[in-house]
């Protein structure tokens, strides 16, 4: 259910110009939400925000750096002014500065920490004041299976295993407010982001993908899809007693 007394809930979904975060909002305005397209540049936002008016819902999109505290209480400020309380928080927005660690700069450490973290921060505590007014929210944190460590990566491992902590925190603090926090841990998604990944290493992406899911269970690598069918579990009116999970998104099981 997305609807109260006072209409269709709002949502807000970072880095949803592309990939995960795009699959998710497109997701989210099926299951009946109002959706802001969050992302760094708002003219990359376009396509999303025309895939979420076509499913009947209204769309905004909005260009921010979830990094900086003052641009973040704007815009969800403007969300909460066009589409109303932002109820629902799916904090996506991410990037990679992959290295080994005796090659990774403090500026690819700090801004993979800002991103990821802090983004998460700064968009939590902008939106939880209107979750406790209608005392109803969801906030869902994307976390990733390099939480569990991955070679190359001690930036944005230790940021999703840091999102991980915050995602268990929230959901302690918020949960008397009729507030949900939990956490996706997706593993191989194929994105921009993945196929960036490939280029890089100087593969094709289908090379890449078909190597991936030999290590998968499910002889599969996932799609944004995957990963927005578990948001809209957790988002969902009846899931309220589900708090605190980190769900692993990943085609088996991870050890």
């Amino acid at each position: 259910m997305s609807t109260t007394q006072g209409g269709t809930r709002a949502a807000i979904v970072t880095g949803a110009a592309r990939g995960i975060g795009a699959g998710v909002a497109k997701r989210l305005a099926q299951e009946g939400f109002d959706v802001a397209v969050f992302d760094l540049d708002e003219a990359q936002t376009k396509d999303t925000v025309a895939a979420v008016e076509a499913a009947g819902r209204r769309g905004l999109g909005v260009g921010v750096d979830v990094s900086d505290p003052d641009a973040v209480e704007q815009s969800v400020a403007k969300v909460a002014e066009q589409l109303g309380p932002p109820l629902v928080l799916v904090n996506n927005a991410g990037i990679t500065r992959d290295n080994l660690l005796f090659k990774m700069s403090l500026e690819d450490w700090d801004r993979v920490m800002a991103v990821h973290l802090r983004g998460a921060f700064l968009m939590s505590k902008a939106t939880q004041k209107y979750m406790v007014e209608a005392k109803w929210g969801r906030i869902v944190n994307l976390s990733s299976t390099s939480a569990l460590g991955n070679r190359g990566q001690a930036n944005y491992s230790a940021a999703k295993a840091g999102l991980q902590g915050f995602t268990r925190t929230l959901a302690i603090e918020l949960g008397p407010f009729g507030i949900t926090v939990n956490a996706i841990a997706p593993g191989f998604i194929a994105t921009a982001m993945t196929e960036a990944t490939a280029e890089r290493l100087g593969i094709t992406f289908e090379q890449m993908k078909q190597a991936a899911s030999q290590n998968i269970p499910v002889r599969r690598v996932g799609e944004p899809e995957d990963v927005a069918q578990a948001v809209a579990f957790f988002v969902d009116e009846r899931s309220g007693f589900v708090n605190g999970q980190i769900l692993y998104v990943s085609g088996g099981p991870n050890v």
